[in-house]
């Protein structure tokens, strides 16, 4: 079996077992933490960083890390790609990766059909197919927010465009195709997201409950989310979320033991019964 047809089956296959049909996918990395269990991370790295699958351990908990950028079709991508690696148990110990092995080819291929399945691409080419192949193309990259690169091969793949087309379509860009035909407000919110760091949900879920109990500092939450303390801590607030009171179990006078006191020593020192 060779890798496109590999990667396309299982990425049939995760959808259909996470009852994902052929529709767009969300928030990708809510979906890979919640399905797979790995903990993701969207950080500051090199500018030609991006992505990382790590595991710790033969049989320790997966982690995801990827690139921050402006570019939010690619970084789907590369979680698609990474979660990848996860399915298909793809570890290795090399630094360097061969970006044109069957491995990673096999990975490429499960990111396109996992983002954008065959038959949802021929269901929307059906509901509204009218309107021009460019237009199409905006379409698909629009509504299942994929590369027009990845658009395009899936167009020629079910028959919509020629060879020809496929090769003149691969050279467009997501910012061309949406100030184009309109929806530049919806690619620069996706922008803004993400270019943001993000921290596993798990571990500043974990965080924010050791900061309830007083065990864990707001700066460190902040650090966590790459954001000051004070803005972390007004959100936490305004969430209505506020660390526990410490009450020593000794302030409630109440709550003290009572004291036996003898006081007939004392009267004795005193004169009461004692001689000078």
């Amino acid at each position: 079996m060779s890798a496109e047809s590999e990667g396309r089956e299982a990425a049939e296959r995760f959808r259909k077992q996470h009852r994902l049909g052929v529709q767009p996918l969300g928030d990708l990395v809510t979906l890979i933490e919640q399905t797979v269990g790995a903990d993701v991370a969207v950080l500051d790295t090199d500018v030609d960083q991006h992505g990382v699958t790590m595991r710790r351990g033969d049989m320790g908990r997966v982690y995801i890390a990827v690139a921050r950028t402006t570019r939010p079709m690619r970084q789907r991508s590369t979680l698609a790609h990474e979660l990848a690696h996860v399915v298909f148990d793809d570890w290795s110990s090399e630094p360097e990766v061969d970006s044109t092995s069957p491995t990673e080819s096999r990975a490429n291929s499960f990111a396109r059909h996992l983002l954008l399945p065959l038959q949802g691409v021929s269901d929307l080419v059906a509901e509204g197919g009218r309107g021009g192949e460019l237009v199409m193309l905006s379409t698909v990259v629009q509504r299942f927010l994929v590369s027009p690169q990845i658009a395009a091969i899936a167009l020629a793949q079910i028959g919509f465009i020629d060879e020809v087309t496929k090769r003149q379509f691969m050279s467009e860009t997501t910012p061309r195709l949406a100030a184009r035909f309109g929806w530049s407000d919806q690619y620069q919110a996706m922008q803004l997201e993400s270019n943001r760091r993000r921290a596993p949900q798990r571990l500043l879920a974990r965080a924010i409950s050791g900061w309830l109990q007083n065990a864990v500092s707001i700066q460190t939450i902040a650090l966590l989310r790459g954001l000051d303390p004070a803005t972390v801590e007004k959100e936490l607030t305004e969430a209505g979320l506020a660390p526990a009171e410490l009450t020593p179990a000794w302030n409630d006078p109440a709550d003290l033991p009572e004291a036996g006191i003898d006081l007939a020593e004392l009267d004795f020192d005193l004169g009461d019964g004692g001689t000078e």
